[in-house]
Order: C-alpha cells, then structure tokens, then sequence
C-alpha cells in the first residue's frame, strides 16, 4: 500500500490509474481549507461508548454479538492516522460509464416517494422501490441498522441497493429538478460502477436534482473524509446468509447545527467517516424534509420482461427474520436535536419487492423489506 502526500485538487487524476489503495493526506497549509475533524454537535441522548460499531445477530436469537463486519481491503493493511483511505479506481471502470464527465454519477431522479417531487422526472430505466418514509416537517438526520446482502443483479447496468435517503427540497409541491437536494449512504451492489458484484459501503449527494452535482463516494469533491478506517466503494464482509447469521452495519447522519452546520456520517456507532459540507446545498443547508429508509432496484426491462434483480436478500418480507432484509432500530433526529422514532409511510408496488413494517420493545420502528424481481405476479 502506497503512502502519497498531494495537494487535494490533483487526487483524481492520479488515482484513477494507479493499481494499489491510496492512503491520502492533505498537507495545504491553509488552515481555512483544512477538513474539520469532529463535529461540534451531537444528537442528545447520544453515548458513543455503549454501542459497538457493528454486530452480527446470533441465528437463533434477536440478541446481538460481538462479531462484526469489516472491510476487505483491511487484509492487506491499514492506512496510519493523519491519511485517508481511497479505493483506486481502474481505466477500465472510467470506459463502462457512458462518458468521462458521467463517471461515478447517477443517471437519473431517484427518490421513491413522489408526493414532493413530479413523476415526470422518471426516465425509461425504472428504479424501483420497497422503503418507509417520513415528510412534511423538519428533520436534521437520522440512525437505522441494516443487515447486509449480496443480491443476484441480472444485467451489467443494473444495481440493488439498501440505504438512507435524506432529501431537501420546497415544502410545497412546486418544484423543479434542479430543487432536490439528497444525502444518501447504504450498502449497494453496482457492476457498472465497479465491474463486479461484490457488496460495497457507499455514500452519494447531489443539489441540483442528479443533472451536473454529485457523485458516488469520493468520485468528486464535496463529501470530506475524515477516516483512515473506512473506504468508501469497497466492499464488505462478511455478509448475511439465508437461514443463518445475519451481519449488520448501523449507520448516523445528521446535522452539526450548533458548529458549521454541515452534515456528518458516522459508520457504527463510533467511527467518524467524514461530512458533507453544507455550503453545497440549498435546502439541505438548512433542514431535511423528507428521509427514506429500504431498498432500490434498477430495473432496465430486459427483452421486455421485468429482471430477475433481487432486492436485499431476494426473498419477499413476509419471511422475516434470517430470510427477509431488514432495517431496524430507526430514529429521526428532532427539531430539539433528540433522536426520536417516528411513524412511518411506505413506497412500493408489492409484486415485483415489497416492504412491512413493525415496531416493539427491541428493534424499536423497524421494516423488512424485498424481493425476487421477475415472478408470477411480476412477469
């Protein structure tokens, strides 16, 4: 593992066709271009030394372990405090995107809930959807636990993916494209970002609704890491498996209001992995006012027939626990910066993946989501 020390504006270009993992540091001696390193505000009630950063649930039992997800790169060794983690990226994963500028971008509207946002935005390519929301008031972040999966993806230009979204825009039903403001992270399997199937960690934003901001991971400047554990795109293990142990990653984003007011994700429930700066946003700048919680297929239509894409772990929620993909443990944070569970609103069509959702005394507000794509009610 190669150490390089580089002004940040010239990252991209050498990564892109180097063959080893990067651990990267920014030695600008600006001071005020430097990366904060820790929030200054976090949710009440919050103790950062009760939790483990993950956990694997014992077969038989909704008790959690001490065993825990890592990921693979980890093998080959770590990069020393002061530095960050970045996957390299090959020339070959530039050529699968349809163009030099798209790489590492979305094509495409993708929120699930379309009570805020015009339908219109739906392009040929469907992106489809078994989640749980909440809208209609000011949220600043929020925490849910998602046991992790490696779903079968028929075509090349396909993903399935489980993540948060956290979405701004008008409080009204008057908006453009160019309104949406999104945070997301999750976990994703996504072969033409990456050209295989492996289950990665990945985080994504936009401000102006996909069409020229954003990227995934570090594919572009905006989000600023702060992690030399945690590398963004690469991919994790172990993961769940049908009938047996299912391994879980629990994931917080919300909103240092009181220090710079930028949005900050921490993975598990100690480790820091970074923040996306506020000053990138319009709405988000200030609050959220939608947040979204399940799973998202790309589902391109093959020879005129839904795919066979699964979604989570491919089996329908009604199977439940060790068969079903879950999210659970779900909070909102508040207008008083506590986190809170909160009811929640459900996206999906039911035949092709399908979402459920429950509450009780351990798994808090919590879903199970999913599905096989292609079936008898899905043709």
């Amino acid at each position: 593992m190669a150490q390089v020390k580089l002004s940040f504006r010239f990252v991209v270009v050498l990564y892109v066709f180097t063959s080893a993992q990067i651990c990267y540091t920014d030695d600008n001696p600006n001071p005020r271009e430097k990366a904060e390193m820790k929030p200054d505000y976090y949710p009440n009630g919050l103790n950062v030394d009760d939790i483990k950063v993950t956990s694997k649930m014992n077969a038989s039992k909704h008790v959690p372990s001490s065993s825990t997800i890592t990921q693979l790169w980890h093998s080959k060794g770590k990069c020393p405090k002061g530095t960050i983690p970045i996957r390299r990226t090959k020339e070959e994963d530039v050529l699968r995107a349809k163009s030099v500028e798209r790489y590492g971008k979305k094509k495409r509207f993708s929120v699930a809930q379309q009570n805020l946002i015009d339908a219109e935005f739906e392009l040929k390519e469907i992106d489809e959807y078994a989640s749980a929301y909440v809208d209609g008031r000011e949220f600043y972040g929020t925490r849910a636990t998602f046991n992790v999966w490696n779903p079968k993806v028929q075509e090349s230009n396909e993903l399935s993916l489980a993540q948060i979204w956290i979405v701004g825009c008008n409080s009204d039903d008057d908006n453009t494209l160019e309104d949406i403001n999104t945070i997301e992270a999750g976990w994703h399997v996504h072969p033409e970002l990456y050209g295989n199937t492996a289950t990665r960690l990945f985080i994504f934003w936009t401000s102006d609704g996909f069409q020229e901001t954003g990227c995934y991971n570090l594919q572009c400047s905006g989000f600023v890491q702060t992690s030399n554990k945690i590398a963004l795109g690469s991919s994790l293990s172990p993961i769940s498996q049908l009938h047996g142990t299912q391994y879980q990653i629990t994931l917080l984003i919300w909103k240092d209001r009181k220090g710079t007011g930028d949005w900050w994700m921490r993975y598990g429930d100690t480790e820091l992995v970074g923040y996306w700066p506020s000053s990138m946003f319009s709405h988000l700048r200030e609050s959220a006012l939608l947040i979204e919680w399940g799973g998202e297929v790309v589902n391109t239509v093959s020879h005129g027939h839904h795919t066979t894409t699964q979604m989570g772990s491919g089996q329908f929620p009604g199977k439940w626990f060790r068969e079903a993909s879950y999210v659970k443990n779900i909070e909102t944070v508040d207008e008083s910066n506590t986190l809170r569970t909160t009811n929640l609103n459900i996206a999906s069509d039911g035949n092709c993946y399908d979402v459920l959702t429950a509450t009780d005394d351990t798994w808090g507000r919590y879903l199970f989501y999913g599905g096989p794509g292609r079936n008898a009610n899905c043709p």
